[in-house]
């Protein structure tokens, strides 16, 4: 690889970083909140995409690039219904005491339909979804390491956001937990 490609790596990264930091800066400030965790997530899943830039477009003959695609595409598939759903299904609610949630993850009504059904934390989901995939397009110990901290990450982000959710929807949310999985279901 050149080093014109090296420095384009560095600028993606420094600039998605940003972005990341954009979205996540009022979690930042609190640990204690689900966008805490959820930050770091975002940043090792962005590092294994970076890393593994040169085998993006890999040959779908390959099983792992192909099983990589199906992956990701049903990352994105996650998030976008999970995100009409939550605007859709979800209504809007004023937290003053979670200043740090974004409009999207307020909601008044507790979604148990579509995808909510069998699964609680879709977009999560999708991260994870999204940290396996990536890592396929190049298997490397780096990138093994970051997936598996990305996917603790988001176990702790969503463990986080499980406690948020007790404290607004109640006994609903856990009688809610009882009925499904919390990232892929029927299994886990």
């Amino acid at each position: 690889m050149t080093e014109s490609f090296y420095l384009t790596q560095i600028l993606i990264l420094v600039l998605a970083s940003g972005l990341i930091i954009a979205f996540s800066w009022r979690s930042l400030k609190n640990p204690s909140h689900h966008g805490f965790y959820r930050f770091f997530a975002f940043e090792s899943i962005l590092l294994i995409i970076v890393l593994n830039l040169p085998y993006w477009l890999g040959s779908l003959k390959s099983p792992l690039q192909f099983f990589s695609g199906i992956l990701l595409l049903t990352s994105l598939y996650l998030v976008i219904s999970a995100l009409f759903h939550m605007k859709t299904l979800g209504g809007q609610r004023t937290l003053n005491n979670a200043p740090e949630n974004h409009n999207f993850e307020n909601t008044a009504n507790l979604i148990a339909t579509g995808m909510f059904k069998y699964i609680r934390h879709p977009m999560y989901s999708s991260l994870l979804f999204l940290a396996w995939g990536a890592w396929l397009k190049h298997l490397s110990w780096y990138g093994l390491v970051l997936a598996i901290s990305a996917s603790f990450l988001i176990y702790l982000t969503a463990k986080k956001e499980e406690h948020e959710n007790i404290l607004f929807f109640g006994n609903a949310y856990n009688n809610y937990m009882r009925k499904t999985k919390m990232f892929i279901p029927f299994i886990y």
